[in-house]
């Protein structure tokens, strides 16, 4: 028996690796995140698969249905959106899976950024602008972040900036970013990336945050900050640089 953490994506259900299709497919119980996970995807479970929404589960209640599982001797895809190794509360559930010694895997998804920067049509990472991506959220009703990592200190960096979680606090995600990357500093919002009804907003520092209240865009997004966004002048990468020794 084995508890396989699964990337479900960003939204659209062909997002998914083919490996988590496979393991989706033949597994006789999936948990998913009702309310981030595309529905399609439960279609390919096989008929008689126990389907669980985990959507108004607390982690125990997760817990118990992994130790019936355990106790039956059965698969569980466990589906979580996007990629689990960012901000999917996938390690409180391997560390509790440690304890009772029930054996898990992990299963890459698509993460949201990625998925936004397909959407805006840049990478993340332009030479001479841009060589960092830095991936965090703000403190609100929420854990709070460790020290050292409050959103003033990461911005001191002006790097590529990729906020989850913050899209409801728009107005405070700019008063702090504005003093680092300036009130003309570039900005884009995408909400829902990769989905029918994705939504892409782009401005600055100084007027996304009335483009964000006219849009109604409340979660389910990503705020993505810096000079990547509308870099046109910059050297060519080194990796095909005719300069370069292919030998």
């Amino acid at each position: 028996m084995t508890v396989y953490f699964i990337g479900a994506g960003p939204g659209a259900a062909d997002l998914l690796t083919i490996r988590g299709l496979r393991i989706l497919q033949k597994a006789p119980v999936c948990l998913y995140a009702g309310s981030l996970v595309p529905k399609e995807l439960l279609d390919e479970c096989s008929l008689g698969t126990r389907l669980v929404d985990t959507a108004n589960l607390d982690l125990e209640q997760i817990m118990a249905e992994f130790k019936a599982a355990d106790n039956r001797g059965v698969d569980v895809a466990r589906l979580h959106s996007g990629d689990p190794s960012v901000f999917s509360a996938v390690a409180e559930q391997m560390r509790r899976l440690d304890d009772l010694r029930v054996p898990y895997e992990i299963v890459p998804g698509v993460p949201a950024f990625a998925a936004a920067a397909a959407a805006l049509k840049r990478e993340f990472t332009v030479p001479g602008v841009g060589q960092t991506v830095i991936l965090t959220r703000i403190a609100r009703q929420a854990t709070a972040m460790p020290e050292g990592q409050e959103l003033e200190k990461l911005a001191e960096s002006r790097s590529t900036l990729v906020l989850h979680l913050a899209v409801q606090e728009i107005d405070d995600v700019v008063a702090t970013l504005a003093p680092f990357y300036g009130a003309d500093g570039p900005v884009a919002v995408v909400a829902k990336a990769s989905r029918a009804d994705e939504q892409i907003l782009r401005g600055t520092l100084s007027t996304i945050a009335g483009q964000v209240h006219e849009a109604g865009i409340r979660r389910t997004a990503v705020i993505v900050v810096g000079p990547v966004l509308t870099a046109h002048e910059f050297p060519d990468s080194h990796l095909y640089s005719t300069e370069r020794s292919r030998h």
